[in-house]
């Protein structure tokens, strides 16, 4: 093992909540050591965001009512606070007038988009490629900003700790794992797609860090409100098992927000029968619909003749010529897996129950979803807390503990084990921690993850290989989830409980 490498604060994750937090820590004067598993340009799920980036636009109240009611009333209203008081500054000098974001206008000023959930057009976007436009230049900026490191296709396999303080984390970097020790480690590693057979995530999405602080005994919340978007393409290359893969990308919410309309199997628009916003009604109202429908009609598309679909969204028009999709025709559309709203239980400055240990983006928990996240929130919250976590990091000495020891041998691991593992797992959570649920779905869910969990563990810590950990990630996240969504016996945003008998025993 080489000397061990060190940093005032360690950042897991390269989306825009870890690259905000690498910028507001080195602000602050701080050494900044950014390790993340994706490489350029499109491994971090920021890169895959489409609809754009919501902002108050002048009227603060009617973003928080908005935000509250997408959640069903469950969001914290405190963090919503936070989100909506910082969220001019945060666009404006992040955003703007340090990246130069070139954000879509029309006329004198910016292009507003609506989508669903919201009372009115307060979203910054561009085209419905925002996410790319986001944060590549942010990447490009940090690289040439003094005070931070970053090194690509690394993973973070587990967080150094003593007596309840994280001291930063072992990577893949050497065989038995380099130890990175910081005063502070700011975990921003997304979402969790990967736990499912379609997501509209990357597929390194597998909860690592999630599970990472789990692990190391950090407090977890709302682990049941997975979030899945109505409409992700679902022609037949949509089809395929795993996540994030060619056939599957996603049709932003905007597109709805400029009049298109769903359309069932027999061709009626059934959304104003669901809900009085009717395509604009919260993601979890209009995701459900989608699915009922395509179960009753066998098919559900998005009606885009509404709309100069091609002029508006020529990203989009270009993703569905290159899979062979008519779009004049409507565009075949699916409930995809797209978004945690719980996550690593934060504060309002993304401090965790463990000291020294920070979490931002989909990864965190910071209470402003609740069990329903409002569209185009997710970057927002991102930036916000990325800010906020970074510049609150700074400050603490920097500690070499006793890393983990991890062995790199074991030649009984059976071929193929985590891809065999990683559909098992994924199956067992489509059908049974999915879009709908069941009490006792959920039961034999747990109780197979449980199992699965069990097989793994007997592996893992004889193998630095990523997929190994990554699928312990995996195994982790799933049955928190699985365990939380059983325990919660009330149907409240994306948690949606059917009657028992409403799906069939889990084959494992």
């Amino acid at each position: 093992m080489t000397d061990p490498t060190t940093a005032d604060v360690l950042v897991v994750g390269s989306g825009i909540a870890g690259c905000s937090a690498a910028l507001a820590a080195a602000r602050e004067g701080a050494d900044v050591l950014v390790v993340t598993k994706a490489e350029r340009p499109d491994g971090a799920s920021t890169d895959w965001a489409q609809g754009g980036i919501a902002t108050t636009r002048g009227d603060p109240e009617s973003f928080t009512e908005d935000i509250l009611a997408a959640s069903a009333d469950t969001a914290d209203a405190d963090a919503v606070d936070v989100l909506v008081e910082n969220a001019p500054a945060a666009v404006s000098d992040v955003l703007v007038d340090t990246l130069g974001v070139e954000f879509d206008t029309s006329g004198a000023g910016y292009d507003f988009a609506r989508e669903a959930g919201h009372s009115t057009s307060r979203i910054l976007h561009v085209d419905a490629s925002t996410g790319e436009h986001l944060l590549r230049p942010f990447l490009h900026y940090l690289d040439e900003r003094d005070g931070i490191r970053i090194r690509e296709d690394t993973a973070a396999l587990d967080l150094i700790t003593h007596e309840g303080r994280v001291h930063g984390a072992l990577l893949d970097s050497e065989p038995g794992g380099e130890p990175a020790f910081a005063g502070a480690t700011v975990l921003a590693t997304g979402g969790i797609g990967a736990c499912y057979r379609r997501s509209t995530n990357p597929p390194g999405a597998t909860g690592d860090g999630l599970a990472m602080a789990a692990l190391a005994g950090a407090d977890v919340a709302d682990m049941e409100y997975v979030q899945f978007h109505p409409t992700a393409y679902a022609g037949r290359e949509a089809q395929s098992e795993g996540t994030g893969s060619d056939g599957t990308f996603l049709v932003s919410e905007a597109v709805r927000g400029e009049g298109a309309h769903l359309r069932n199997g027999d061709g009626e628009r059934f959304m104003p029968d669901y809900h009085e916003d009717a395509e604009l009604a919260p993601r979890d109202v209009v995701a459900r619909a989608v699915d009922a429908e395509r179960t009753e009609t066998g098919e559900v598309v998005l009606d885009v003749s509404p709309l100069d679909f091609a002029g508006e969204f020529p990203d989009l028009a270009e993703k569905c010529e290159e899979r062979g999709v008519d779009w004049t025709d409507g565009i075949p559309v699916a409930p995809c897996e797209h978004f945690l709203c719980g996550g690593i239980d934060v504060d309002d400055r993304g401090r965790t129950s463990l000291d020294r240990l920070f979490a931002v983006g989909e990864c965190a928990r910071t209470g402003v979803h609740g069990a329903n996240r409002l569209a185009s929130t997710s970057l927002l919250e991102g930036l916000v807390w990325g800010l906020r976590a970074g510049e609150a990091a700074v400050g603490n000495e920097i500690i070499e503990s006793e890393p983990p020891e991890l062995l790199d041998s074991d030649p009984d691991l059976p071929e193929r084990f985590a891809d065999e593992k990683f559909t098992r797992l994924r199956r067992v959570m489509e059908e049974q921690v999915g879009i709908r649920r069941t009490p006792d779905g959920l039961r034999r869910a747990s109780a197979v993850l449980r199992r699965l969990k069990g097989e793994v563990d007997a592996y893992v810590r004889t193998r630095t290989a990523r997929d190994l950990y990554e699928l312990r990630n995996a195994s982790v996240t799933a049955l928190l989830v699985a365990r939380a969504a059983a325990e919660n016996e009330e149907s409240v945003g994306c948690h949606y409980l059917e009657p028992p008998d409403a799906t069939a025993p889990v084959d494992d």
